[in-house]
Order: structure tokens, then sequence, then C-alpha cells
């Protein structure tokens, strides 16, 4: 559960609580009072599998625009799969972005001797990026097609309504691999909302859901000079994934229920 807005006082704004059904008999088998974890990671474990399948083999730098929790999510997650060695942080207050960056230089489980640093602008964050991460509950473009070199990919992960926008439509029609977490719901609610919406593109043009690229049904990126472009709006299947590994770690800690 979300509010969808971010207040600027340290207020949460998501929340989380799953109950796990056995698929056989309908009967609740766990309640998981995560506190939003479990959507959190899983939010971060789809932008790390984008990455591994759309990032350039080398990544250098990482431009986070965004200081929330997806900010360290999706940059741990990203940390499985790529190194790299600067990461530029962009919030809309000089005061988030540098407690996000100081965060994020004193956490364990990211590449050894990174820089980091806060940009005055996104486009001073985006500008030389190899991946960018953008997490915001931003209602208009904060990124610009011109903005990226050729071979950067972006994930998306910001644009869960569909009133939120985070790219310029110019950046999905410039793609040269657009992948969508799921079409139909990316096609209403996503970044790929807006550009359909706008005529920026059609349908057609996307190359692939996610889960058919780690699947290996369908391409990702093919060629090093390549723009790709993830649009991750948040699939059920990815929490019930999440809430399958969360029960096999805990095994017998879980008391499970009858009925």
């Amino acid at each position: 559960m979300s509010s969808g807005v971010a207040p600027h006082d340290g207020t949460v704004v998501a929340d989380g609580l799953v109950i796990a059904f056995d698929a056989g008999t309908g009967a609740p088998v766990a309640f998981l009072l995560d506190n939003g974890f479990i959507t959190d990671a899983r939010t971060g474990a789809a932008g790390g599998v984008a990455a591994r399948h759309l990032a350039p083999s080398n990544v250098d730098v990482v431009a986070v625009i965004g200081t929330g929790a997806q900010a360290r999510y999706q940059l741990d997650a990203l940390a499985c799969v790529r190194g790299f060695a600067e990461v530029r942080v962009w919030g809309r207050t000089a005061d988030h972005a540098r407690a996000c960056a100081s965060e994020l230089a004193s956490r364990g489980g990211l590449p050894e001797r990174c820089r980091y640093a806060v940009a005055a602008s996104v486009q001073e964050a985006v500008e030389g990026a190899d991946v960018v991460i953008t997490c915001t509950a931003s209602r208009e473009p904060l990124v610009r097609a011109a903005w990226l070199s050729p071979g950067a990919h972006v994930t998306a992960v910001g644009s869960d309504a569909p009133d939120k926008q985070e790219l310029d439509v110019d950046i999905l029609s410039r793609a040269d691999v657009l992948v969508v977490d799921g079409r139909a719901q990316c096609a209403s609610i996503g970044e790929l909302h807006h550009a359909l919406d706008g005529g920026a593109i059609a349908s057609a043009e996307v190359a692939a859901e996610l889960g058919e690229v780690a699947a290996g049904l369908k391409p990702g990126r093919t060629s090093e000079d390549q723009l790709t472009v993830c649009d991750l709006t948040g699939l059920g299947v990815q929490d019930v994934a999440a809430a399958a590994l969360a029960l096999s770690r805990a095994g017998g800690a879980i008391e499970r229920l009858t009925i």
C-alpha cells in the first residue's frame, strides 16, 4: 500500500502486509507483516534483472534520480550484476540528496572505492551516465532524451499510476530496445502509457516483457551502442515470488494456519 505522495517530514509512504495462501486449498499459510520490505525488495530485484540483461557490460557511472527507498534497493540490485565506480544522486532537495549519497557511501554491499556525488540537476546527473535509474513520484518528465549517452540503459521505476511520469516520451521512441514488465499494465499506467497516448510510439515497438528476456525467449541488449529502456510498474507475480522466497527462508519459523 502506498499513498503515492512523498511527504517531506520523513514519513514512510509505503507499508505492506503479505498474506500467503495455499494454492490447493485456499487456506492462509502465513501472514508476513513486513512493513513494505517485500515490495521494496522485489522492486529492486526487478531492476537488477533488467540491468543484467539490458545494461552495458561495462558500467562506470550510475545516475540515481530520487532519494527514497528505491534509490537504495535499485543500487543494491545493480551491484549484484554490474560493477560501477561513480554514483550521482539527484533529489528534489539538496539535503535529501546529500543524505542519500552519504547513506549509500556508508552501507555495505556496494563496490569498494565507489565515488558518491550529489548532482545539482537531473541533467548533470544523467549526462555521461551508463545506467540511469529513476525512482521518484514525479508527475512530469524529469529525464530528457538529449541527455542520454549512446549505449546507456534506463530503468524507470516511479510511474506506477496514470498521472506519474519520469521520462520524456522521446526516450522511448529513441530506444533501440524497449522492455516492460507487463505490456497491458505499462500501457495503462507506465511510461509506455504516456508514449502510446502521445503517439510517440506504437505498441508493436515494445521489444519484450522482462520475463520473456529473463527466460531467454526474447533478446535483451545485443550490442554496446544500443539505448535500452525498461519500464517497471510492478507485477503481482513478483510479490508471489518474493513471498515464496521469504517463506522458504523462514522454514520452520512460520506457524502454518489451518481452517
